[in-house]
């Protein structure tokens, strides 16, 4: 930003790579070139009287927005014709990339042969005077972290349901991290011109499994085949998508034979509203008569406050509604300063601090993403407070590193656009800035750090190796790299057979990472079978008393601790507590960390089948040290010891993760598929009708879903589809932990 010191305020909305234009050159208020828009006020007296700050108009004219939803609802396809109304691309291309180009925002190849997102992907575009930014995230449960990340940093979401499958088990876990992260939203009924579409029952479904309190914005003027256009129920008025790519949009009066739908629906809209505003409320209990801009009003404030969720409809794939979604995303969902945004004080014991989110502030800024660009890693930034520029020193307060920017750039899919400058609200990357997901930048005036975002734990693992000894250096390379990318790719040793173990969400999520690392680093990795990522707990309390006593030769060792664990909630927040309860100096205070390290060092590997020992709270009570062999090794291995001693008598259990299963099968499979899964150990806890097909909602344990899809296939004559997330770690029963015992013991006794 410049400001020239006669009260000239240039303001750089997006580059500023220009040369300062002059005032006998450009007398008008507004200068357009390019993708930048550039202004100034010249009159200092209103400048003055406004008394507005520079920024904004420009943060007033920015929304942040995601799609997010269930796996093949749409969101590609919506993203890319809002690319294309935009003008960001000037042809459309299909999901599937049957054409050899496939969509823009799918810019892995992995992603356009599959025909699935795999990575969020950034892009900008301009609607009527407004900057959106946009996040493409994965429906797929097994990339949920794109999900998790995207939201994490956004301000507005489009939560895209099918007018044919409705609302479905993953639409319901997005919703879950959309609450999570207290992000408005607008709803987008898509697939309207399908056979069996029913926006009606949609709309229902999302207010009775969502917990939405929701009302339709717009009426369909037919369905199906017959599906031509829409009604703003706001304005009153038909909308006709024409044109061979429905550009042309054509506004005419609401059609005779639907004037009592929409009235009806109209009145719906207002009562629904004016129960959660109450300026609107106030005109609808005194019969007032309701504006159209009133009521676009009552519908911005009750979205903001995320107490109303409008429905807009229409058919991406025809077409058809994407253009009146854009003028709701900027309506209805908020700017960057109408978002309240927290940050942690470092300097006061992580006190809460309330970001002013303006330009005005100290930079704070979130690496929420990151990525091995052609010129190293490239880091996703969202930009909470102040301004970050080109070649300016940031900090990074959870490395305390200070760093240079080198290159700024905003992204457009895999494309990008260099920039002097962003500010407040805008999210953008950077090149050669070494960070980890999650890290928070300042310009080291202050030490605040945001909030993490929510990672789940992985389920699922397997062992891989590459083929061929010499390509042992690149395939460490693709491991570190998407370890740092994505947070719930885990990469770790097998202590017996010293084999690598990759961990993570899924079967697709590990397939995808072993085909990412032959395509990307020409390395072929033999791959062993998937293999559960159990954990071990305990049941009850045991007390321990361990003397580690060692005088043979050189220095003497000498630590003895006493206290006692006990187990925690499963529900609990942490996994593993330790607390020293010690009064008095039986053990000197510089030897407790060495104790706690000890073990947390213990509970990596429990004696059961050797997976980490969770939900445990370890309180040490007393103990007793010697003035000359005390030392930190003797402490740390006397609660090695006293663990592993204690650990069999609190009764300690294998615990399972367990999914829950959402399947889709013809009504006819019913029995036979729910006898399956009765013999897959499953409970069963939904059944729906939807029309001919049923709805089976089960809790199923991931050690026996191995392979499920092709049973499935077999037993519904490829009809029956399902999907699959992590809900919980359960304990297994009995007989299935003594046959995982066996198995661990025999394993150890041949290797």
């Amino acid at each position: 930003m410049a400001r020239s010191p006669k009260g000239l305020r240039f303001l750089f909305s997006f580059n500023s790579s220009v040369t300062k234009p002059t005032l006998s050159k450009f007398p008008t208020a507004v200068l357009l070139q390019g993708n930048f828009h550039l202004r100034y006020f010249s009159n200092l007296a209103r400048a003055k009287e406004d008394k507005e700050p520079w920024w904004k108009e420009s943060m007033d004219r920015l929304r942040n927005i995601g799609i997010s939803a269930h796996i093949d609802s749409g969101k590609t396809t919506l993203t890319e014709r809002i690319l294309y109304y935009t003008g960001r691309i000037h042809e459309i291309h299909e999901v599937r990339g049957r054409d050899g180009v496939g969509a823009k925002m799918d810019s892995m190849d992995l992603e356009r042969e599959k025909g699935i997102t795999i990575q969020s992907a950034a892009t900008y575009c301009t609607w009527n005077g407004y900057q959106v930014n946009i996040i493409d995230t994965p429906g797929h449960v097994d990339f949920t972290i794109e999900v998790e990340r995207a939201l994490r940093v956004l301000d507005g979401a489009i939560l895209v349901l099918c007018s044919v499958g409705g609302v479905q088990s993953q639409s319901i876990t997005v919703d879950r991290q959309m609450r999570r992260y207290e992000v408005p939203r607008l709803v987008f009924i898509n697939k309207l011109d399908r056979m069996g579409a029913d926006p009606w029952k949609v709309l229902n479904q999302a207010r009775c499994k969502l917990r939405h309190h929701s009302a339709a914005v717009q009426v369909p003027m037919g369905l199906e085949e017959d599906f031509q256009g829409l009604i703003d129920l706001v304005q009153l008025k038909a909308y006709y998508f024409n044109g061979s790519n429905g550009e042309n949009i054509v506004t005419g009066e609401v059609p005779a034979d639907m004037g009592p739908l929409v009235a009806e629906k109209r009145h719906e809209l207002i009562e629904v509203v004016s129960e959660v505003d109450d300026k609107l409320a106030d005109a609808f209990l005194a019969d007032e008569p309701i504006s159209n801009t009133d009521l676009e009003g009552a519908i911005r404030r009750a979205t903001v406050a995320r107490k109303f969720v409008p429905v807009f409809m229409g058919s991406a794939f025809k077409n058809k509604g994407v253009q009146p979604l854009l003028d709701g995303v900027l309506r209805y969902l908020p700017c960057p300063s109408e978002v309240s945004n927290y940050a942690l004080d470092q300097t006061k014991s992580e006190e809460k601090i309330t970001l002013s989110g303006t330009p005005d502030g100290p930079l704070v800024a979130l690496a929420f993403k990151l990525e091995e660009g052609r010129f190293g890693q490239l880091t996703y930034l969202r930009i909470y407070e102040g301004v970050i520029r080109k070649g300016e020193f940031i900090v990074n307060v959870n490395t305390g590193k200070k760093i240079k920017v080198p290159r700024l750039v905003r992204m457009h899919s895999d494309e990008m656009e260099d920039i002097q400058e962003a500010h407040a609200g805008q999210i953008v990357a950077v090149f050669g800035v070494d960070c980890a997901s999650g890290d928070t930048f300042t310009d080291g005036s202050i030490k605040y750090t945001m909030t993490s975002m929510n990672i789940p734990e992985p389920v699922m693992s397997l062992a891989v190796q590459p083929v061929s000894k010499d390509s042992g250096g690149q395939f460490s390379k693709a491991l570190n790299r998407f370890q740092k990318e994505d947070p719930t790719f885990c990469v770790g040793l097998d202590p017996e057979s010293g084999q690598t173990i990759i961990s993570g969400m899924g079967e697709l999520h590990l397939d995808i990472y072993v085909e990412r690392i032959r395509r990307e680093y020409k390395v072929d990795a033999t791959v062993g079978k998937p293999r559960v990522n159990f954990r071990e707990t305990i049941t009850q309390r045991a007390d321990f008393d361990y003397l580690h006593k060692k005088q043979s030769g050189g220095q003497g060792q000498y630590g003895r601790v006493c206290g006692y664990i006990e187990p925690l909630a499963l529900d609990s927040s942490t996994k593993f507590e330790f607390e020293n309860m010690i009064i008095g100096q039986a053990i000197p205070s510089n030897f407790i960390p060495a104790i706690e390290k000890g073990f947390k060092e213990a509970a990596n590997s429990g004696s059961l089948i050797g997976h980490p020992v969770e939900n445990v709270r370890i309180v040490l009570t007393d103990g007793a040290s010697h003035s000359v062999d005390s030392s930190e090794l003797a402490f740390k291995l006397a609660a090695i010891y006293a663990f592993r001693q204690c650990y069999t008598a609190a009764k300690p259990v294998i615990l399972e993760p367990v999914m829950l299963v959402e399947l889709k099968i013809p009504t006819e499979f019913q029995g036979t598929v729910a006898g399956d899964l009765n013999k897959r150990k499953g409970v069963i806890v939904g059944n729906d009708q939807d029309g001919d097909d049923s709805i089976i909602t089960a809790h199923v344990p991931l050690n026996n879903m191995f392979g499920y899809s092709t049973a499935l296939r077999s037993m519904t004559q490829g009809k029956g589809e399902f999907t699959m997330e992590y809900k919980e770690h359960l304990p297994v029963s009995q007989d299935v932990q003594m046959q995982l015992v066996n198995t661990y013991k025999a394993g150890k006794a041949a290797g």
